[in-house]
């Protein structure tokens, strides 16, 4: 796994395509300059096929988001192997604490990545339901 490697701006929309996601094109290049960290990995022939980051203010607290996997590599601990390297990194970064939200079929997954359960709440701009 990589952390803050160069990606070009068009990869991460076309791997978040390939997962079924909304391409968010807008968000690249400016989400690597808001990002704490990011972590990938690419295929042989170079396509980025795992993507993932850390956000926040750099102080105490990260979020952990958009972990994904390109369909083909999914099942292989990509997964896991990239969560881990975010996590290390935030604690090379003095980030202590990493919180991250998931749906239920995923708990186990990032249980097994040493996450705990707990409370949390969701607030969404109504602006953002059109």
């Amino acid at each position: 796994m990589l952390i803050n490697d160069l990606i070009e701006a068009h990869e991460v929309p076309d791997l978040r395509q390939s997962v079924g996601w909304d391409r968010r094109e807008q968000d690249y290049p400016i989400l690597f300059e808001r990002c704490l960290l990011w972590g990938s990995a690419r295929a042989m022939n170079g396509r980025l096929i795992a993507f993932g980051y850390i956000t926040g203010t750099g102080l105490e607290h990260g979020y952990m988001e958009d972990i994904m996997i390109h369909p083909d590599f999914q099942r292989q601990g990509l997964g896991k192997q990239l969560v881990q390297a975010l996590l290390h990194a935030a604690e090379d970064a003095r980030i202590p604490i990493v919180t991250v939200t998931f749906a239920d079929q995923h708990e186990s997954f990032y249980i097994e990545g040493g996450f705990k359960r707990c409370r949390g709440g969701v607030w969404r701009s109504r602006r953002e339901e059109r």
